[in-house]
């Protein structure tokens, strides 16, 4: 059997230029193995096979007349919330499961403008709430390196897929670590950028000042190569960054000798898994060897990131959800009795509970009395948080730290305790109220799962958080590993 599915984006394409296979040929396999290990993984909610075959198609056409664009003809899938023309978009929720956009976000426009084939829609968290995907109306995604497992949240599909070598890439949207932290629980690779640097036009709303939309792939490479089709100033997003579009990969290969990268003292706590740091210290050790000067940075402020998001960004979706309401689109109860009825019951049928609570948190905290006392000193303290990272980068060029307290956890092990949940986030949500870029990428294993190392650079600094990741994957190999065909509870099996 073929492996072309465990080649990164950079060798599909050169392979694609020389004629080694075609995109057709290798769309087909991608769906053959979608079609065989989709019913164990349930990473995907849509998939679009016959369109699929027909871009490629196209795509091959395109190259055999010169065009040789990195992306042209490679499968990639699109999270579920990222509205694409003609096809049902959900965001994870029976609120809008018999929604159809009738228009492409701006990022389906520039990767499908970039040839990229588009196979489906990947699984999620309901409107992007959750850490471990659970919370999707259209059941669990489950964790390739084990089927017992979570695979993260709320990116979790787009994880799974790249993780399975279900497709190439898959894009993402990070409110609070749901692209870093699926990355880190499936062993790939995943960006963060700069809020702003790539337009939200298109992305079903959650939190609007902390949603930013990046890419999972296997390697920082890829990464790098997504990023420059992804990004761009656009008009249609106030909140757009119109900054031209660095070539990501031109440095990529540079040494990073004499690179300043800060550990964060207030990571390395009672909370965090043993095994997850010692995995890190091993890595820091590679960074080492490969010229970076380390030291000792404080993030005082990182002890108030979880309560200060949860604050925040419940807000912020109370607001953004509201126009859910069963009048103009979405889930509409049947013979409501008055329009007071129509809202109430279409709401309450329409949304699921983590949505419905978080729906409840951000109204209560924006409301007369409540204001201040919360949603103001949670924006007070977010200032806090982002001036600790101010501070720091004076010293160093990156931080780093884990990605996650602890390797995936099982199905079911935390739904009853959503304070526990909420602290798989604790190392993430810190970079999206700051709206710094950061990366997780594969760096050891712990009882048989994947570890994740998160790097954390300065605004605008993803083609130095991008070299220094993609130079610690020319030195480690734990980018490369693929998870077994996972039975429940065990990571024993044949490759995926």
């Amino acid at each position: 059997m073929t492996d072309w599915h465990s080649k990164t984006i950079k060798e599909m394409s050169i392979d694609l230029a020389k004629g080694e296979y075609s995109s057709e040929e290798l769309t087909r396999h991608f769906l053959k193995r979608i079609e065989q290990h989709e019913p164990n993984l349930n990473s995907f909610i849509s998939t679009f096979p016959e369109q699929a075959i027909s871009l490629a198609q196209q795509s091959d056409e395109k190259r055999r007349e010169g065009n040789s664009e990195p992306l042209l003809g490679i499968p990639i899938a699109h999270k579920d919330i990222f509205c694409t023309k003609g096809q049902r978009t959900t965001a994870g929720s029976n609120m809008l499961d018999n929604f159809i956009s009738p228009y492409d976000a701006t990022v389906v426009e520039n990767l499908k403008t970039a040839g990229t084939i588009n196979m489906g829609k990947a699984n999620m968290d309901e409107f992007a709430m959750g850490s471990s995907n659970e919370h999707s109306a259209y059941g669990n995604t489950r964790n390739p390196w084990d089927l017992a497992r979570v695979p993260g949240g709320s990116s979790g599909g787009s994880a799974a897929a790249v993780a399975a070598g279900l497709c190439a890439a898959a894009t993402g949207t990070d409110t609070g670590g749901s692209i870093r932290q699926p990355a880190a629980f499936c062993g790939v690779t995943g960006l963060k950028p700069t809020y702003g640097r790539i337009s939200r036009y298109g992305i079903i709303a959650f939190a609007s000042s902390l949603d930013q939309a990046g890419p999972i792939t296997r390697t920082a490479e890829d990464a790098a190569i997504m990023l420059e089709a992804m990004a761009g100033y656009d008009p249609k997003d106030s909140t757009s960054i119109n900054q031209p579009v660095p070539s990501y990969s031109a440095k990529i290969n540079d040494s990073i000798e004499g690179l300043k990268v800060g550990i964060c003292k207030e990571y390395f706590t009672d909370g965090l898994d043993r095994n997850i740091e010692a995995a890190i210290q091993d890595a820091v050790k590679e960074l080492e060897k490969l010229g970076a000067e380390i030291s000792e940075v404080s993030l005082p402020n990182t002890k108030h990131a979880v309560p200060a998001y949860y604050v925040i960004a419940p807000a912020e979706c109370s607001a953004n959800l509201s126009r859910y309401d069963g009048v103009r689109f979405g889930h509409r109860c049947e013979d409501p009795a008055d329009i007071s009825d129509l809202i109430k019951r279409s709401r309450s049928e329409g949304f699921g509970e983590e949505v419905k609570s978080r729906i409840m948190v951000g109204t209560f905290a924006l409301s007369a009395g409540y204001y201040d006392a919360y949603y103001r000193k949670a924006q007070q303290i977010r200032r806090l948080i982002k001036n600790d990272f101010l501070d720091a980068f004076k010293e160093v060029d990156l931080i780093l730290g884990p990605t996650t307290p602890s390797p995936a956890f099982k199905i079911g092990e935390k739904s009853n305790d959503p304070v526990s949940m909420y602290l798989e986030d604790i190392y993430t949500i810190s970079v999206n109220l700051a709206g710094l870029p950061a990366i997780s990428l594969p760096a050891g294993m712990a009882q048989g799962l994947p570890v994740g190392m998160q790097l954390i650079g300065s605004h605008h600094s993803e083609a130095q958080l991008l070299n220094a990741a993609h130079q610690f994957q020319q030195q480690t190999d734990w980018h490369l590993k693929s998870p077994g065909l996972a039975n429940a509870g065990t990571t024993e099996g044949k490759p995926l």
